[in-house]
């Protein structure tokens, strides 16, 4: 099994081997508990994964737009409870066909969607033009207001995107910089140690090397979370292997 330098997490080592089989090895770090794909994928994988990056985003993933917006609608109803501005800027990362940045905006939200894959950023466009869709990673994406000044945003949205980012510092550190003081952060991602996940790591519907490299337990989750200078506001019940955080960027950071 294959041993990494340093742990993309808390960047600490050293590691230990925790899963293997064909489709991939994954650490364990012994500092944080981050689990990760080892080696890691580099820019060029990352970029092919992420083309059309489910396979055909609007023949599978666009099958049921109606019940998906219904369901974004929900969760964008649960958000709008926490916010602390109800009309201010929301961002979606991980947008794919734009769901929840409609959700936001019919909440009265002014909305941004963000995606590298071009496929699903299309449909949006397309579909959703109300709202600022754009085919960009994280780490690329720099608005500016009509001022020419820097938008920084009240809400982000971010829902089983972090999974996929070899770099998750760089990451959580992006959007807290995208964020308005005071801004709320709402993050999932799967648990790997949440009590519902098979036994047998192979059967879990996470478990999906290369493209998803990084595998949370709450602790590793939050832990990094307050390290990038986020305050954790609330941890909610996930009855699926799942964490759903709510993050908040203090007023004075």
């Amino acid at each position: 099994m294959n041993a990494s330098l340093e742990c993309p997490g808390c960047r600490q080592s050293p590691s230990r081997p925790y899963f293997s089989n064909a489709q991939g090895d994954l650490n364990e770090c012994l500092g944080c508990g981050l689990i990760y794909l080892c080696p890691l994928p580099g820019p060029d994988e990352m970029t092919r994964l992420y083309t059309d990056g489910y396979s055909g985003t609007v023949n599978v993933y666009l099958k049921k737009p109606e019940k998906k917006l219904r369901r974004a609608r929900q969760r964008a109803r649960i958000i709008a409870g926490f916010a602390r501005r109800p009309l201010g800027r929301f961002l979606d990362i991980g947008c794919n066909a734009g769901f929840m940045a409609e959700a936001a905006r019919e909440r009265g939200f002014k909305a941004w969607g963000i995606d590298p894959d071009p496929v699903a950023v299309n449909y949006a466009r397309s579909h959703y033009p109300d709202n600022e869709f754009t085919t960009t990673r994280l780490e690329d994406f720099a608005p500016l207001d009509a001022g020419g000044q820097p938008v920084r945003f009240d809400i982000i949205y971010c829902s089983e995107v972090i999974e996929h980012t070899p770099t998750p510092r760089e990451f959580l550190t992006k959007i807290f910089q995208l964020m308005a003081p005071g801004g709320m952060l709402y993050l999932t991602t799967p648990d790997i140690s949440h009590w519902r996940r098979p036994r047998d790591l192979a059967r879990w519907d996470a478990f999906n090397p290369p493209s998803h490299c990084l595998y949370f337990t709450p602790g590793s989750l939050i832990g990094l979370a307050q390290s990038c200078g986020f305050r954790l506001h609330s941890k909610r019940l996930a009855l699926k292997p799942g964490i759903k955080l709510v993050l908040l960027k203090p007023l004075q950071s």
